[in-house]
Formats: C-alpha cells, structure tokens, sequence
C-alpha cells in the first residue's frame, strides 16, 4: 500500500508540474479506486436508488475540474476531496427526492440502528449530513473518517491509510463520531 501512495503522490506532483501523460495516469489510478468505493457505498443504498457508481464517479470527476486551480499533494489530500465531492452528491440527491415527497416529516434517526452497510432512508442521510456538518466544524480530522467511512463506504484500515493515521487512532476518533452522532441526532 505504500507503494502505491508514493506512485500516486508522484503522478499528483507530475500533474501539478503540467506533464499532460500524468493526467492520464491520475485518471487510470484513481478511477479504479473510486468506482470500487462508490459501488461500494451505493450497494448499501435502498433499491431504486438512480445514482449509479460510474456515474456518481463521473459526476465527482467533473466536481474536481471544476476546480481548475486545485493542486492535491498527496493521496489524501484527493480521496478526502473525492469524499467530499461524492457527500454532496448523495446529500443533493437525497434533498431533491425529499423534494419531491409529499406528507413527510423528518424522522429522528437512532444512530446505534444505523451501521454503514445499512441502507437509508432519504431523511435518515439528511440528519446525518446535518450533524456532519456541525461535527466538521468540532473536530474537522474527525469529520474526514466520518465522510471516508459513511460516504465513501472505506473501512477502518482504507480511511486511517487514506487519512495518514494509525488504524488504532481511526478506530477511536471512529468510535467517538458515533457516540457524538449518537447525541446529537437523539437531540434533534
């Protein structure tokens, strides 16, 4: 695994420096990894969901040119953007079904119910967007593992190595987001 961070850091500096052959590169390893974990997270979605993983994928890819200027400077740094990208997909997903609901209240969400191959409801992944939000701005390395874990669909070991922390460090601030999730959703 080491490898290959230092191969992808290597084609980001490549890319950052205008070698044209290294956004090719970019494109070929991260695209494989992203498919993985976007299939991965929209198989624990209900059926019917309409987003597929090539095109969850996709629409990440065209987020992150948007941001002409964006300079990554290691595997991190990418896959917590392609996390990012990939929340506010899904979040603008669920809020234009919840849109189109007619008759529905918000439905408190019982964080211990919820594991991350759970499928969600629409109202269920809007609480969570919200408490994330109020969470990042807590403990914003906390929030990272969170968007990695539950978006992304990462496992313990994927998010502390994507992340650059020990897996027993990812295990804690893990457990804490949940006890903190717990709260603040029981709250609400």
């Amino acid at each position: 695994m080491a490898a290959y961070n230092n191969e992808f850091t290597r084609i980001l500096e490549a890319v950052r420096q205008g070698d044209e052959g290294a956004k090719n590169e970019l494109i070929t390893a991260a695209y494989r990894e992203l498919r993985r974990v976007a299939a991965a997270k929209l198989d624990r979605e209900l059926p019917g969901h309409t987003l597929q993983p090539t095109a969850l994928v996709h629409e990440a890819w065209l987020r992150f040119g948007e941001a002409k200027d964006q300079q990554w400077e290691n595997r991190r740094e990418f896959f917590g953007a392609a996390a990012e990208a990939m929340r506010r997909i899904l979040i603008e997903s669920a809020r234009r079904k919840k849109a189109q609901c007619r008759g529905g209240g918000e439905v408190p969400l019982n964080v211990d119910d919820v594991e991350i191959a759970a499928p969600m409801e629409t109202d269920e992944l809007l609480a969570v967007h919200e408490a994330l939000e109020k969470f990042a701005l807590l403990d914003p390395q906390k929030a990272e593992l969170v968007k990695l874990r539950f978006f992304v669909g990462m496992t313990i070991e994927e998010a502390a190595d994507t992340l650059g922390i020990a897996r027993a460090t990812a295990t804690r601030h893990w457990t804490y987001a949940r006890a903190w999730f717990y709260d603040e959703i029981s709250a609400g």
